[in-house]
């Protein structure tokens, strides 16, 4: 498999501290890749690099072969990388389907002009967006809340909602930043579910930060262990588990 997405050498500091140190992997097209590692390692920094969010100091990120190192955000966003977050960031004062139709690029209801001289094609459009929000919904079993407030979501229930809202953009790499943190086991099934139809009948790449272990074995092949902002071990997740380096980079070799 071709690489989809390629980082080499990403260096990245805080004043004096060293968080991303010469930083290199790759994550194949179609894998559902698994970043692991202790506390402190650079896993969050390192979205945050490869999303635009940070400013790496030195290195590139390649996406398909193209440079995209240092793009703001919303670059990134339009080169089809999509993120989510370890805490949620969804629209609270606004419901469920509102969340989801509002992440499409594009909408020509946002233009100036549209809106007085071709109003059949922003309803038509408003309605295509309408159908899409629903059908997502419905895969991640929200559909029955899409009237209701985001923010009076469950802490799962807004897990899959922020993973909803990042299909609504058709990515075709996809970064998951804790997906499991705060879900209950009722969801946690849902939620792995749902990543495994996205990786194996929608193509997505995704590349995975979680500390949940039974999560990461059911879903990630291969596994990057990262320590001290560089990988230390990648391979499958038996491989992973049973590697001294691993024991000694979570526990300090107790």
């Amino acid at each position: 498999m071709a690489a989809m997405l390629e980082v080499r050498n990403l260096v990245k500091t805080f004043g004096g501290l060293i968080v991303l140190n010469h930083c290199s992997f790759q994550v194949r097209q179609g894998t559902i890749t698994g970043l692991i590692g202790p506390n402190g390692a650079g896993k969050t920094t390192l979205f945050n690099v490869l999303t635009g969010f940070d400013k790496p100091n030195s290195g590139q990120v390649a996406l398909k072969g193209q440079d995209i190192t240092g793009l703001a955000p919303h670059q990134i966003f339009h080169h089809g990388i999509c993120r989510t977050f370890q805490i949620p960031r969804e629209f609270r004062e606004m419901t469920v389907l509102e969340n989801l139709m509002l992440i499409p690029p594009g909408q020509l209801g946002e233009r100036l002009c549209y809106p007085w001289f071709r109003p059949s094609l922003v309803r038509q459009q408003e309605a295509n967006i309408r159908d899409k929000a629903r059908e997502v919904l419905t895969a991640v079993r929200l559909i029955g809340l899409q009237d209701e407030y985001a923010r009076n979501l469950s802490g799962g229930q807004k897990k899959l909602l922020e993973l909803a809202r990042t299909m609504m953009a058709d990515p075709e790499l996809l970064l998951l930043d804790e997906p499991g943190a705060g879900v209950n086991p009722a969801l946690m099934d849902e939620l792995a579910e749902y990543i495994l139809h996205l990786s194996r009948d929608r193509g997505v790449t995704i590349l995975l930060i979680e500390h949940d272990m039974d999560l990461v074995g059911r879903l990630c092949d291969p596994v990057i262990v990262l320590s001290e902002g560089r990988p230390l071990v990648e391979g499958s997740f038996e491989i992973v588990a049973n590697d001294p380096r691993v024991l000694e980079a979570y526990l300090g070799g107790s």
